[in-house]
């Protein structure tokens, strides 16, 4: 059965590497207004208004690469919900397609999960256009002007592979905003499942 759920993961795959179209470096941050799975309000990019620093991960339930981070992303939201950084997850994908990315269950995940971040559905995929999202997980982070200082992956880590997820590509990043520095301009591609688009779209 591993082996089986092993061959499937190619087909998952996406990447940002190479794609063209991408949101530079530099950009806004595109605005947002969407549903929160669990409480059902809506949570807006003026929300995070107070921080210093503002993390979007698109991300899903169904991807085995978001489950395989998924605690880490927590953690994350843990370690610097005191610090001045701002956490929120989006989910774009077809529910219709893959029904575990319906509202319903992503709440389930997030209550299971004890997300302590807001997890937003993007029902009409307009957001995840705005922001050029290309897969699951898919990370942006934005200082304090709503700037884009990162995009990319959450580290190093794999399903199945050796590395335990740390979060440590989007965690130098954080810490870089948080303490006035600079991010480095090295970043690795995301890597992830595709989003999984309407028909038609």
């Amino acid at each position: 059965m591993l082996l089986g759920f092993l061959q499937t993961l190619p087909a998952c795959g996406g990447t940002t590497e190479g794609k063209k179209g991408l949101l530079p470096l530099g950009s806004e941050a595109p605005d947002f207004s969407l549903t929160d799975v669990v409480t059902g309000k809506r949570v807006s990019l003026a929300d995070f208004s107070d921080k210093k620093a503002l993390v979007v991960i698109f991300m899903c339930r169904h991807c085995p690469y978001v489950q395989h981070v998924k605690k880490e992303i927590v953690r994350l939201g843990e370690d610097y919900a005191a610090k001045g950084m701002g956490l929120v997850g989006i989910s774009s994908n077809d529910p219709a397609a893959y029904p575990d990315d319906a509202p319903e269950g992503l709440a389930e995940m997030a209550k299971a999960e004890k997300f302590t971040f807001p997890l937003l559905f993007d029902e009409t995929q307009e957001v995840a256009r705005a922001y050029t999202a290309v897969c699951t997980p898919d990370v942006f982070i934005f200082d304090k002007a709503r700037k884009l200082v990162y995009r990319g992956q959450f580290d190093d880590s794999r399903p199945f592979g050796t590395k335990t997820p740390s979060g440590k590509d989007v965690r130098d990043a954080v810490e870089a905003v948080l303490n006035d520095r600079p991010v480095s301009t090295d970043q690795k591609p995301a890597v992830g499942c595709s989003i999984k688009w309407k028909p038609g779209s």
